[in-house]
């Protein structure tokens, strides 16, 4: 099992490129199952969730030809397997997303029912409740979903909480339907506005991806397409997070300010210096950081998944500030790491107090999720001397190459084996 060792502080400086979202590249490889030609994918992250995806429609029939970050996929005819089985996907959530275009194209699915994960509990009735909407009968049974319909019918359904992958799963399982769907109460992050302009390459007929509200017009096939995907605003922030905790300064490429926006706004309230392009965005310090509180909301809001680095930021800032996370119920597991580190975090259900700035020291910490290990080696490329963060096959899921990433940027970050 790998581990980093960071030697701090340190300071980031230079220039990095955002990597393919991977939270776009997991449904635009799901959404190829519904096609009846060849799509290529540019862009893709080089993470162990898009391996274990491909590895997923390579096992229902899908043709995968990889060179570097691009792919082509081709799925088989009508005798395509249905089945997602529990040994392919239990360590990876996306996997569900296989569900809708499987029905939709098939008549017939059956995928292993994904479960809890180390930062809450995240169901998926929804899902089920709108595929039953659009005329699919959905069974569960010994750790399964079955669904099986002669063909999906379009209808009106409203999610009762907005849900990115839900929302993903109802979007391309419409697309063939017949007749007109319209979702209602749906998530607007980029990564969904993405695919269906993936899904519209294709032959799907979309209006409002990234609103509230979708209206879709059933077709009867789908076809080739290519298409890049966007970058990953996650890794980006986590980047930019960086520069801000270790007063660097680090200009982000192939970025989309806009989807950072977030982000960005909370950092110039903190005394960052912030610069916006459409295409790329620089942050230096210069001077304090200002504790400034957050809370996190589904998009347009502040992102959940950079609440754990941004919290490890906090705790370079003077003074007192809350982060209120509204979005995972136990999404707070790195707090008793960064205390180890010298953090002053107190945990009051969904708040964390944070009384900065803090002296950090190395230490050993241990992962527990994918965003609370970046959190963990931000706080150690500011504390002094040597951290290690142990479990880092959670960042390898979404993070490609961050060690490398790092090391461009100045840092002393080397990965071992334990």
């Amino acid at each position: 099992m790998d581990c980093f060792e960071i030697t701090g502080p340190g300071r980031l400086s230079g220039r990095i490129q955002a990597a393919g979202a991977k939270n776009a590249a997991l449904p635009a490889l799901a959404a190829t199952l519904l096609s009846e030609g060849t799509v290529e994918l540019r862009g893709l992250p080089l993470v162990r969730d898009i391996r274990t995806m491909a590895r997923l429609l390579e096992h229902l029939g899908t043709s995968v030809e990889s060179d570097g970050d691009s792919v082509r996929l081709t799925p088989s005819g009508t005798a395509v397997a249905d089945d997602a089985d529990y040994e392919l996907v239990k360590t990876m959530r996306a996997s569900i997303l296989a569900l809708g275009p499987l029905v939709a194209r098939l008549g017939h699915a059956r995928v292993s029912l994904p479960g809890g994960c180390a930062i809450g509990v995240r169901p998926i009735d929804q899902h089920l409740a709108g595929l039953e909407a659009l005329g699919a009968e959905v069974t569960l049974e010994h750790g399964y979903v079955t669904a099986k319909a002669d063909r999906l019918v379009g209808n009106r359904f409203r999610f009762a909480v907005p849900t990115v992958t839900g929302t993903e799963n109802l979007l391309m399982a419409s697309c063939l339907a017949r007749g007109t769907t319209v979702l209602e109460n749906c998530a607007r992050e980029p990564e969904i506005a993405d695919l269906a302009r993936l899904l519209t390459s294709m032959g799907a007929n979309i209006d409002g991806a990234g609103q509230d509200r979708i209206e879709i017009q059933g077709v009867d096939r789908l076809g080739s397409a290519s298409h890049r995907i966007i970058a990953d605003r996650i890794e980006g922030g986590t980047y930019l997070v960086g520069a801000a905790i270790t007063g660097g300064d680090v200009t982000l490429e192939h970025a989309s300010s806009a989807d950072l926006a977030p982000l960005l706004e909370v950092l110039e309230q903190a005394g960052c210096t912030v610069e916006a392009e459409p295409d790329q965005v620089r942050v230096a310090v210069d001077g304090p950081l200002e504790a400034t509180s957050i809370e996190t909301s589904p998009h347009p809001g502040f992102p959940t998944d950079l609440q754990a680095q941004y919290m490890a930021l906090m705790t370079q800032a003077q003074g007192r500030c809350s982060v209120h996370e509204t979005v995972f119920e136990n999404r707070f597991q790195h707090v008793p790491e960064l205390v180890r580190m010298g953090a002053a975090i107190e945990v009051d259900g969904g708040y964390a107090w944070i009384e900065g700035p803090s002296r950090l020291s190395g230490a050993h910490v241990m992962a527990t999720d994918l965003r609370a290990s970046a959190s963990l080696v931000l706080a150690g490329l500011v504390a002094s001397g040597t951290t290690v963060v142990h479990r880092i096959y959670h960042l390898d899921r979404g993070y490609e190459g961050m060690e490398e990433k790092l090391r461009r940027l100045g840092a002393e970050v080397e990965r071992t084996s334990e």
